[in-house]
């Protein structure tokens, strides 16, 4: 089976929003559910649990509800990072709803990152199912250079050779299920990203590209482009 957890626990001090950035609106609709959407009709996608902040829980379901988001399982509180809400999640999959956690699989998603495709799941998806893992990246459009603690430059990396690291990342269940327990025995806490903490336990990693424009949108600039390209969009699909 997929499994999708959905981490929408943040509470947009960047935006300078009076609610959370999860929460504002482009075409009266909540930018959590035009996530959610994206998973909840994908065919291949069996159950989705979202993690929010404790306030918003009642929010959040509702939200969920009112839209008819059929495949949603649980509405969950977050932990104190973002890694351990992330925790929560998959804690919830692997020991309420997988049944075979060796082959299943949990896509992991930020619930404020809403310009993903079907073909970028199904993609993802794929590539889990074949290497146990998949990581959204996208090509690197600048120059990268390494510095060191002075700001003094170290050297240029090779463009064609980097990517910058987005989500959906998918794993197998069993695999990232583990690897939390192990960084909770081990006092870690608060890693960037699941990519970057399962690398720190030397799993290989494998990668499915993804647009520049699939975006986290955590600036007032992120919210006007998801929006301009969600117009843009709709008015396409409309002509």
């Amino acid at each position: 089976m997929v499994f999708v957890v959905i981490f929408a626990g943040g509470v947009g001090s960047r935006m300078g929003s009076e609610i959370p950035k999860q929460f504002l609106k482009v075409d009266e609709k909540p930018i959590l559910i035009h996530v959610v959407e994206k998973f909840n009709s994908h065919p291949l996608v069996d159950g989705i649990v979202v993690v929010s902040k404790k306030e918003y829980i009642n929010y959040s379901r509702d939200l969920c509800n009112e839209y008819g988001l059929n495949k949603v399982l649980s509405v969950i509180e977050g932990g104190d990072t973002g890694q351990g809400s992330i925790r929560n999640g998959i804690y919830v999959v692997a020991e309420h709803f997988s049944n075979d956690p060796d082959n299943d699989i949990v896509i992991i998603h930020d619930g404020v990152r809403p310009l993903i495709t079907e073909q970028l799941i199904t993609d993802n998806i794929a590539c889990a199912k074949k290497y146990g893992n998949s990581i959204s990246v996208s090509k690197a459009i600048e120059t990268v250079i390494r510095v060191d603690e002075n700001g003094m430059v170290l050297d240029v990396v090779d463009r064609s050779m980097c990517r910058n690291a987005k989500a959906p990342q998918c794993f197998r269940l069993s695999d990232i299920w583990n690897t939390h327990k192990k960084a909770e025995e081990d006092g870690i806490n608060n890693a960037i990203d699941s990519a970057t903490l399962m690398s720190s336990y030397g799993t290989k990693l494998y990668t499915v590209e993804t647009d520049y424009e699939n975006i986290k949108i955590t600036t007032p600039n992120d919210y006007y482009m998801f929006k301009a390209v969600y117009e843009a969009k709709k008015e396409n699909r409309n002509v």
